[in-house]
């Protein structure tokens, strides 16, 4: 089946430019609705790309988000403020899709990814009865306690992002290293991109 491709922007609450975009069957109605949560540091255009288009291509509406900060969206480069906005992010604009003429009786499913499976369970617990299912892949839904400093140490940082935002205080293992064991896709994580 011949699949359709679409980006565009939209500005979040806050005024922040992010980029969204889908994959739709060519000449047809989806069966219903897959929206795609990424991972830290990734992207729906690129690295969820093959996703997309074979959803797409077995006849589904599927849409995505580059989280802020992420992929070709505005914002400091990985850097999550609040995760509770980045969830509310995602669910406007799932439901700004979900609430167009042509898909307001289509079933609707999220699709999350490492850490866009914390972000699928967070938007299903925001209105349950909005969702109809999920996909899960290789959910990170919680920081392994090996990992986390000190509580006195989170306590300390949390008192003083707002002073130092980009400061890596914490010295940790380079978490694009440890994500991703292909180079090619370390280096396009890591590779600047231009914000509109």
């Amino acid at each position: 089946m011949e699949v359709e491709y679409h980006e565009e922007y939209v500005r979040n609450s806050r005024g922040v430019q992010l980029f969204t975009c889908g994959w739709l069957p060519a000449g047809t109605s989806p069966k219903a609705l897959v929206f795609l949560c990424h991972g830290y540091g990734m992207e729906c255009s690129g690295f969820m790309k093959e996703c997309g288009v074979r959803l797409a291509a077995a006849g589904y509406g599927v849409f995505g988000m580059d989280y802020e900060g992420h992929g070709k969206s505005m914002g400091a480069r990985c850097y999550i403020r609040s995760f509770r906005r980045l969830v509310d992010d995602c669910y406007c604009f799932f439901k700004s899709v979900s609430e167009l003429e042509e898909y307001r009786n289509k079933s609707r499913f999220l699709y999350g990814e490492s850490m866009g499976g914390a972000v699928a369970l967070m938007l299903h617990q925001k209105d349950p009865a909005f969702w109809d299912g999920a996909v899960l892949v290789a959910p990170m839904c919680k920081i392994s306690e090996k990992v986390k400093p000190h509580p006195l140490v989170i306590t300390l940082l949390t008192q003083v992002e707002d002073v130092i935002p980009k400061w890596k205080i914490v010295p940790t293992k380079d978490v694009i290293d440890a994500a991703f064991k292909d180079p090619v896709k370390r280096e396009k994580v890591r590779k600047p991109r231009t914000n509109l």
